[in-house]
């Protein structure tokens, strides 16, 4: 069902409001919060449609009045609106591409600095950042899962939740390598450098979805907490990193407050990965997924941010490029997230 097709929408809707009146609906709590979750969603969607098209009705209407009192000044407002109504399909159009099977799921992403020392840990904390806020605008909420914060300054590491319709399915392009060049503030010197960190995205996988990991093939390890957390930080090996032994993915988790939780959200981590994988890699089953996938590979950068000797941010895949790096820095890449989405389209 396309997510835009009115009828198809409102049957779904009828069958859900059929199970919210069951008598049993709240015996799974679980399930339950689901349904709700998803019911609220069509409704949006068929309340944005009727917007849009009592917004082409009025549009219409202002075309036939300004035609009959020849009323040529009605022409700019009419060329807003038509404006207005023009992004707002787009906007629409751009979601009906997120039709993959987790697109609408919440987004597990993952940032690491690369090679380039202190430079890339900065860089590593200033994704973080754009990223952060980028989802803050969105009116997305984040969970900070790990931060594994360098002693130099930056980070070597974060892992955090993008929790929101959708948020998946527009990060998902994000996952590669990003590339920086600009005079380092950690150069007495002032040259320039070139930085690199790794973006990872998967998407947070249902716990109905069965994931079968076979014990013998992880090994967990226990260390001290070293990002903030509360006041069990540093005190107590709660933080937990598990490795799977076939693959080689690490994941950890330090922001729970407990090892027990901090053991379980790493396992969801590690679950959503490889099913993300096994996706990726077109596989019927976990065990065929061999080899190492804890690598970055340098050569697959997907964007450059340039801020010296002048400043662009150029999307590699797309050619999508902007010069306000100060304004992509502070969240504001739809562009380049939208004009990857077209490429599905075209």
């Amino acid at each position: 069902m396309s997510p835009f097709d009115p009828a198809g929408l409102k049957d779904r809707l009828e069958e859900l409001d059929r199970q919210v009146e069951n008598e049993n609906f709240w015996s799974d709590q679980e399930k339950a919060q689901k349904v709700l979750k998803e019911k609220k969603s069509i409704e949006n969607r068929l309340e944005e449609y009727a917007g849009l098209e009592k917004e082409l009705g009025d549009i219409e209407e202002l075309i036939e009045l300004a035609d009959e009192e020849d009323d040529e000044e009605m022409a700019s407002e009419i060329l807003s609106s038509a404006a207005k109504l023009e992004k707002e399909l787009e906007d629409l159009k751009l979601r009906t591409l997120l039709n993959g099977e987790y697109d609408s799921s919440n987004a597990i992403v993952s940032i690491h600095g690369g090679s380039g020392g202190t430079d890339a840990k900065d860089w590593a904390e200033m994704l973080l950042r754009m990223y952060c806020r980028w989802a803050e605008k969105k009116g997305y909420r984040v969970k900070t899962l790990d931060l594994q914060d360098d002693k130099e300054g930056g980070i070597n590491s974060a892992t955090v939740m993008v929790e929101g319709e959708n948020a998946y399915g527009y990060l998902k392009n994000e996952k590669g390598v990003h590339r920086l060049v600009r005079i380092s503030p950690f150069d007495s010197s002032g040259r320039r450098h070139t930085s690199f960190a790794s973006m990872d995205v998967m998407p947070e996988i249902d716990d109905d979805i069965e994931v079968e990991i076979d014990p013998e093939d992880i090994r967990v390890d226990t260390f001290r907490s070293s990002g903030a957390g509360g006041q069990h930080v540093n005190k107590t090996d709660s933080a937990i990193r598990i490795t799977h032994l076939p693959t080689n993915i690490v994941v950890s988790c330090q922001n729970e407050r407990s090892q027990h939780q901090n053991k379980e959200t790493a396992m969801k981590l590690l679950r959503s990965k490889l099913v993300e994988l096994k996706e990726q890699e077109h596989k019927e089953n976990l065990k065929e997924l061999k080899g190492d996938y804890s690598q970055i590979t340098w050569g697959s950068q997907i964007r450059s941010y340039v801020f010296q000797p002048y400043t662009m941010v150029k999307d590699h895949r797309t050619g999508a490029e902007v010069g306000n790096v100060n304004a992509v820095m502070d969240g504001d890449i739809d562009y380049f997230i939208n004009e990857k989405l077209k490429q599905k389209d075209e």
